[in-house]
């Protein structure tokens, strides 16, 4: 059984047992969060698609950790004007356990 959710602004797809990286959520490691934004259930052939979402299905997940990404480098640099600016990016992260969906 899979199910696509919404969190964070980006969408994934996400298997009972299966472990993904979202945009940063509140909460402590080890602790349960409900995500409730379910675009679509499929079970084999049996396929729920919600408008947008699917009525009553929810997709419960255990915090593994918070962390952050690697460093992205950013560079702006004009030629022959003696201007250039670095900037780093460090994106945070939440690590999440998928224990359980529901549809």
């Amino acid at each position: 059984m899979y199910a696509v959710v919404v969190t964070g602004g980006k969408q994934y797809r996400v298997e009972q047992g299966s472990k993904v990286r979202v945009e940063k959520l509140s909460g402590e490691a080890g602790s349960t969060v409900t995500l409730d934004q379910v675009l679509m259930v499929g079970d084999g052939s049996d396929i729920k698609v919600g408008t947008p979402n699917v009525d009553g299905a929810s997709v419960t997940a255990e915090i593994v950790g918070q962390g952050r990404g690697k460093k992205v480098e950013i560079i702006k640099f004009r030629r022959r004007k003696h201007h250039m600016k670095r900037q780093g990016h460090r994106q945070a992260y939440t690590e999440l356990k998928i224990t359980g969906i529901s549809a």
